[in-house]
């Protein structure tokens, strides 16, 4: 490519020379408007040489550099699918609660007091104990996560501080300490204290579909095969659910992909039921 445009400069450098030169013949004059225009041809020949010299070596040079795509990775529909699920095992785990509570800090910056109330469904206030770990935060203001502990447990009906509260008690207040002195203006907080339930056989809560008035996840039979199992649980975490009934500790069951999974069975089981009622019409 170089060559060939070199060879053009060159024979249109020549051709513009005898050109000139017969002009000057023909004029028997040597001004110096002429010569003024001879060097001023040869510069812009010169010009469009570099010019096209620089566009056909960035052109190779783009060319050298652009990546090869030819070659690429296949994937088997197996593999697709395994890539879009999360698979795993039943087994037994500590579960934690969180009691999320409005507080207010006092003036020394560090304590934080709160009250709580039991009612059907939510943690028992025997539950709360000293000691426990919180996490504090304003509400405008999440990203600065303030450590607490739990520094006394109150009754509101006796009035008498405790390290537990029985659970016949309704009501009680908390003071919890932070570990460091707050920096926020604002003197309303929300608090999550840390509650410790227990070690129960639990699977994480995303691995749980509701369907109507039940429970299912999907378990692993064989790489590549998922069933719908119906569950029985108990007790709801923060992040795991106890299952009562319905897995053995060591089975596997899909967690990230379960609502892919999910559909993916309704949409082959209607298929099934509308070829089984076609040729029963037949």
């Amino acid at each position: 490519m170089l060559v060939c445009i070199l060879g053009a400069h060159i024979f249109l450098t020549v051709k513009i020379i005898i050109v000139i030169k017969k002009l000057f013949t023909l004029t028997n004059r040597k001004s110096s408007l002429a010569r003024l225009f001879f060097f001023t041809t040869i510069f812009i020949a010169n010009f469009i040489l570099v010019l096209l010299v620089t566009t056909a070596s960035a052109g190779n040079i783009r060319d050298r550099t652009r990546p090869n795509y030819t070659h690429s990775t296949s994937v088997s529909n197996s593999q697709a699918t395994e890539l879009t699920l999360t698979l795993v095992q039943v087994a037994t785990q500590n579960l934690q609660t969180w009691l999320r509570l409005a507080a207010v800090i006092d003036h020394s910056k560090y304590n934080l007091l709160a009250s709580y109330c039991y009612k059907k469904d939510t943690i028992n206030p025997a539950l709360v104990q000293v000691g426990q770990r919180i996490r504090a935060f304003t509400p405008d203001s999440k990203s600065s996560i303030y450590r607490a502990t739990v520094e006394s447990v109150t009754s509101v009906n006796s009035n008498t501080k405790s390290t537990s509260i029985n659970s016949h008690q309704n009501c009680i207040l908390i003071k919890a300490r932070m570990s460091a002195v707050s920096k926020q203006i604002n003197k309303t907080y929300v608090i999550e204290i840390i509650v410790q339930r227990g070690l129960f056989l639990a699977i994480p809560n995303e691995a749980i579909i509701e369907e109507y008035n039940s429970q299912i996840v999907y378990l692993q039979k064989k790489p590549g095969q998922y069933l719908p199992q119906t569950i029985t649980t108990g007790l709801k975490g923060e992040l795991y659910t106890e299952v009562v009934s319905g897995l053995d500790d060591g089975d596997k069951i899909v967690t990230l992909g379960s609502f892919f999974i999910n559909a993916q069975y309704k949409l082959s089981k209607s298929q099934k039921t509308g070829s089984e009622n076609a040729h029963h019409h037949h």
